[in-house]
């Protein structure tokens, strides 16, 4: 409720929205849908004070300001694959930033560039690109506990040498998560939670300047569903040929920060009409505890989608155009089960080959990353031995390089500390893992986010957008 208040009192005196046209069909834009506020000005002597011997608060954070960033030296080369990590200073003082590598073999891990976002504390969540490749938008999952801008955006045009463009927040949500890129330019986004981190969260959309223009589900059938059963989308996966997306409810929010009864989990999914930005209907997995992510299964002819339910530790198909027996639209079934080890791990994130051959998961406490060979939906094989110990700790954040030689995979979740109730393990590494010609990993290269930012507290690399520019007639933003 003082979140609400607080975020209210600033959406009153600082709303803004400006509207681009779209080659995509966009809905109608909201009037006033977003606002975005400078950030807290460095007084000297006096804000790092208050930083430091500020006690945790129940959900709201000091709003201080970040601490001057520490110089860092960059480097002058141009490789051909080039990974973008956003990720968390580890003393949650110093600015969060976007961390611009080297995936080239010649100059793997090698450092070029830094890009600090305005604010601190903000624990940043997924990155995502534009279709074009000018720009890239990361998200900040507890950005709202210091009444913070919850999403950034930055030029990419140079792409060695981003440069921080923008942030701006929703007025009716907050918590964001996962991005798709839209045809035209633009982005959808999943917002988790409200303005004040409970549910109902919304389905975002942007236009091609970052502007926000649309908070879904607007139309009255559509809030009712919402306000029935938990509205908290983390997963999101789009086909825009079929008109048709899928969200995945994870948890509310607010519910992993103290003080709390337990973390609410989900057990839903939302099926969407993409061009009128309304919802379908309403899919459940029983006791799913968690539907974290759920993707399309590439070149599947029923547009099939697999979506991954934590608690349980299985993943589902939705079939998004069969019926069921009641006549509702969307049918969810059993696909695999990760076995026991894959049980209540607190995150399953998930990705294709390009072909929709292999499906890689994430099992972010279990320390493991599943490997599937799916080229057969009702013989499905595993591809990695369930009782190995792999080299990695707390991995999450997993894509499969535009080349489809190898994942990328950031061994970190959350870290609430003392405000929270999630606290996960991990090693602060971005992993670089090879793809056998049988879709099995092995387990090569990785760059380390601790050393190279103890001026920082160390760097907490959630997530990660790889450019592959080997061919400049056909360079790939993934």
């Amino acid at each position: 409720m003082v979140t609400q208040v607080l975020a209210s009192a600033f959406a009153l005196s600082c709303i803004a929205s400006i509207v681009s046209a779209s080659p995509f069909p966009e809905a109608e834009p909201d009037p006033s849908p977003q606002i975005s506020l400078p950030a807290p000005p460095t007084v000297p002597g006096f804000t790092d004070p208050i930083g430091s011997l500020a006690p945790p608060l129940p959900v709201l954070q000091p709003p201080t300001p970040a601490k001057p960033s520490p110089p860092f030296q960059g480097s002058d080369i141009k490789p051909k694959k080039i990974g973008y990590f956003f990720t968390g200073a580890g003393d949650n003082d110093h600015a969060d930033f976007l961390a611009t590598y080297s995936l080239d073999d010649a100059t793997f891990g090698q450092f070029i560039w830094l890009t600090d976002v305005p604010t601190s504390g903000n624990s940043p969540h997924h990155l995502g690109s534009s279709k074009d490749g000018k720009t890239l938008v990361g998200g900040g999952l507890l950005s709202l506990l210091k009444l913070q801008d919850t999403a950034f955006y930055f030029d990419v045009t140079n792409p060695y040498r981003p440069a921080f463009k923008k942030s701006n927040r929703a007025l009716t949500a907050a918590v964001t998560d996962e991005i798709r890129a839209k045809p035209g330019g633009g982005f959808l986004i999943t917002y988790m939670g409200s303005a004040a981190g409970t549910s109902p969260g919304r389905l975002v959309e942007t236009n091609s300047q970052g502007d926000i223009i649309g908070q879904f589900p607007q139309d009255a059938a559509g809030n009712a569903n919402i306000l029935k059963d938990n509205f908290n989308p983390h997963g999101l996966t789009v086909d825009f040929d079929k008109n048709i997306l899928l969200t995945s409810d994870y948890v509310v929010p607010l519910s992993i920060l103290k003080p709390s009864l337990g973390i609410i989990k989900d057990n839903t999914l939302r099926l969407w009409n993409l061009q009128k930005r309304t919802i379908i209907s309403t899919l459940t997995i029983p006791n799913g505890g968690g539907i974290q992510d759920v993707k399309f299964i590439p070149g599947n002819k029923e547009s099939a989608a697999l979506a991954t339910a934590v608690h349980l530790g299985q993943i589902f198909i939705i079939y998004p155009f069969r019926f069921d027996a009641g006549g509702k639209q969307g049918v969810v079934e059993l696909f695999y089960d990760l076995g026991p080890k894959a049980r209540d791990t607190t995150a399953i994130y998930s990705d294709f080959s390009a072909n929709g051959k292999f499906f890689y998961a994430t099992i972010t406490t279990a320390n493991h990353i599943a490997a599937l060979d799916i080229s057969d939906l009702k013989n499905v094989k595993r591809l990695d031995n369930p009782d190995e110990t792999q080299p990695t700790i707390g991995p999450h954040y997993i894509k499969v390089t535009p080349d489809q030689k190898h994942i990328v995979v950031t061994d970190y979740f959350v870290q609430t500390g003392q405000i929270g109730l999630i606290n996960t393990p991990a090693d602060y590494k971005a992993l670089y893992i090879d793809i056998k010609p049988n879709g099995a990993l092995s387990f090569n290269r990785s760059i380390d986010f601790t050393g190279p930012y103890t001026n920082r507290g160390g760097g907490r690399p959630h997530s990660a957008v790889v450019f592959d520019l080997t061919d400049p007639n056909k360079p790939y933003y993934y």
